[in-house]
């Protein structure tokens, strides 16, 4: 862990899909000064809201200070901190690369390696999907550097307990402050 106790969290929220609230959680994290390493959000099993994970450095009493404050929006309805439940987390990146017809066997090769896919070709590039763990994402995009990468999108991480919930002994809404638990 590196020094003064921080380390990269994992924290999900589910929250009402509504204009703004995404503004909001992302103002929260610049006024306390903390930077956002990835962030993902999409709709989740539920009609109406939307889970969003983001993976941010700090330390556990950081972290909790964040959730305690994104409770207090009023749009958030559920928060965990997923960091030490051993969850499932993958991460899905795009990866142009340059491939002239004799680095294309080459290049293929290693997309076989990866279990990553190609999705696009065209006579001097070639399109990679890879989904994987972000250690696996971030050894085949330094792997096709050699090749020349023209262009990458990566989604950050999102990230899944496993089990179903109530069997996971997840910290949730039993940790809220009575306040601010009354937006919901």
């Amino acid at each position: 862990m590196p020094e003064n106790g921080t380390k990269r969290h994992t924290i999900i929220a589910w929250m009402e899909d509504k204009p703004g609230v995404l503004n909001r959680v992302a103002g929260l994290f610049g006024r306390r000064n903390f930077n956002i390493e990835s962030l993902a959000v999409g709709h989740s099993e539920t009609p109406g809201i939307s889970r969003m994970t983001f993976v941010a450095r700090g330390t556990d009493r950081d972290m909790r200070q964040v959730k305690t404050q994104l409770y207090k929006l009023i749009n958030i309805t559920r928060i965990e901190d997923v960091t030490y439940n051993d969850p499932v987390m993958r991460e899905l990146a795009l990866i142009k690369v340059q491939a002239a017809s004799e680095d294309r066997a080459e290049v293929m090769q290693l997309v076989d390696i990866f279990r990553a896919q190609i999705v696009d070709v065209t006579l001097d590039s070639l399109i990679i999907q890879i989904v994987g763990k972000e250690n696996q994402v971030n050894s085949l995009i330094e792997l096709l550097s050699n090749f020349g990468i023209m262009e990458m999108v990566r989604t950050g991480r999102v990230a899944m307990v496993r089990g179903s919930t109530s069997q996971t002994g997840i910290e949730t809404d039993t940790a809220v402050p009575a306040h601010a638990n009354g937006h919901h």
